[in-house]
């Protein structure tokens, strides 16, 4: 009687969550030097660095999220073994809040921090909406002085162009909360009953640039469905209602003066709203005087924020070029950064008012923009591989291992072969890890006359003898100078000559 064969284990599938994305080397590379670009500027208007865990309390977070009152959604989240709940971080801002709450005595006033991290959002996945995606935030806690707002505008220009993007191709829009506060209060939606719908229209207003005017008033009436079929309620206004609010989205005009003149109309006799529009009216002073009013920041009504923690000024970072896309298209990346100013959100901590107001940067969305418009700064160069140390004979590893330790103790970045392939296909492999140079010792090299010796090769020079003419003289100098023979005393020098030579 024939016996049952085992059953064969099922395979876990290899495949990465929707929403999210693998980094390869070069990537990496790019938003290094993207973000040490960042952390130039930002050093430089005198900001320090701060670093904030991945997972707070959910409750520190506030119920300042998208979805938050639905379990489990708009944030990540999981209970502790104690039972309290734990949320992967929304933003880097609410996280900072928390940390100048739990250290308000020790840090100076106002305290100026930025910090560099991924956050995390459990939200539908689309077209650039990714899950996690990296922010690079810098704030000011402890001024209520809309100098501070100004300067995050100023900033924000100083980074764009220090990034590669030219003078014309972005503009920094600010507007602020007060305003569109004054705006709400005509429409009946002031009181704190109304909180969800205020929340509503804020999200639709934020949309404006991708729905534009149509989408925008369906969101702000009884709501719309998107090309997925997928239906979005909406903030149920009425038709006048409806008009008032995109009114003052539309405010805008060709100088800051006749903006504000506009908005002053809009906002009509709220004392909230008038106290916004004169905010706008000391940072377009302020801007003025640095001399950034030239179409690099303007005051732009359109501009709300979609969080519903901002109390005043608020400002996005826009892209105002396109691009043609796969399909022959234009792309336009619009938005690339924000922030604004959020004077209750230590409060929830403390329970008094304290200040603050910052300034966030889509590393993602921006790093994108800069590859399209082929900015130095993330150009997809492969970074330089290690020296690869071959491996001829194998009892001989720990000889190996001896030169390996002495490259890296010289400063160069090395590895020994750790596979069982021949010297060609170790030789491939230092391709592949786009090595500039390896070292070579046979039994040739090792038992040479006159003391052992490692051969260096050039891998570069390599490539280009493999395509090389067939004149003979231009073959032998190419040769020489892809592979020679050196004393083992010598190798440290001879590698860095050829590390040298292709700028490594």
């Amino acid at each position: 009687m024939p016996t049952a064969s085992p059953q064969e284990p099922t395979l876990a599938k290899a495949r990465l969550p929707r929403g999210l994305v693998d980094r390869l080397p070069t990537d990496i590379a790019a938003t290094d030097r993207l973000v040490a670009a960042i952390r130039e500027v930002y050093t430089l208007y005198g900001f320090e660095p701060v670093e904030t865990p991945f997972i707070e309390y959910t409750e520190a977070l506030g119920k300042f999220l998208p979805d938050l009152d639905r379990p489990n959604e708009g944030v990540f989240s999981f209970k502790d073994d104690d039972e309290s709940w734990l949320s992967l971080r929304y933003d880097l801002t609410a996280p900072l809040a928390r940390f100048v709450a739990e250290n308000y005595a020790s840090l100076p006033k106002p305290y100026r921090s930025f910090r560099a991290g991924y956050v995390f959002r459990n939200e539908k996945p689309g077209p650039g909406r990714f899950r996690q995606f990296m922010q690079f935030d810098a704030d000011t806690v402890g001024t209520a002085s809309v100098a501070a707002d100004a300067e995050f505008c100023i900033m924000a220009a100083d980074c764009l162009e220090r990034l590669g993007i030219s003078r014309g191709d972005y503009v920094i829009k600010v507007n602020n909360r007060k305003v569109l506060d004054g705006v709400m209060e005509a429409i009946g939606l002031g009181e704190a009953a109304e909180a969800g719908r205020r929340l509503t229209v804020l999200r639709a207003i934020d949309k404006l640039d991708r729905l534009g005017p149509a989408g925008v008033t369906a969101l702000l009436g009884s709501g719309r469905k998107d090309e997925s079929g997928d239906f979005t309620k909406g903030a149920g206004l009425d038709d006048a209602s409806i008009s008032r609010v995109l009114a003052f989205t539309e405010a805008g005009a060709a100088t800051a003066g006749a903006t504000l003149d506009q908005l002053r109309s809009v906002v009509g006799s709220s004392e909230r709203g008038l106290e916004g529009v004169a905010e706008l009216g000391d940072i377009a002073d302020l801007i003025a005087a640095a001399c950034y009013d030239d179409g690099r920041i303007r005051i732009d009504p359109s501009v709300v924020r979609g969080l519903e923690y901002y109390t005043g000024p608020v400002f996005e970072a826009e892209l105002t070029f396109s691009i043609t896309g796969d399909d022959g298209k234009a792309v336009r990346f619009g938005s690339v950064g924000g922030g604004g100013r959020y004077d209750g959100l230590v409060a929830r901590f403390r329970g008094e008012t304290v200040p603050a107001t910052g300034f966030s940067i889509g590393i993602s969305r921006l790093q994108a923009a800069l590859q399209a418009v082929g900015s130095p700064i993330v150009t997809s160069v492969v970074p330089p591989g290690p020296v690869v140390v071959l491996v001829l004979d194998r009892d001989h590893l720990a000889h190996y291992q001896a030169l390996v330790t002495t490259l890296r103790k010289a400063g160069i970045a090395a590895e020994l072969y750790l596979g069982t392939s021949g010297m060609n296909a170790q030789l491939k492999y230092a391709d592949k890890r786009n090595s500039r140079c390896a070292v070579i010792q046979g039994t040739n090299e090792r038992d040479a006359a006159g003391g052992a010796q490692v051969m260096i090769r050039d891998l570069v020079l390599g490539a280009e003898l493999a395509k090389a003419s067939k004149d003979r003289t231009d073959y032998l100098e190419l040769r020489q100078k892809a592979q020679a023979a050196v004393p083992e005393a010598q190798m440290v020098e001879a590698v860095r000559e050829v590390l040298g030579r292709h700028g490594a």
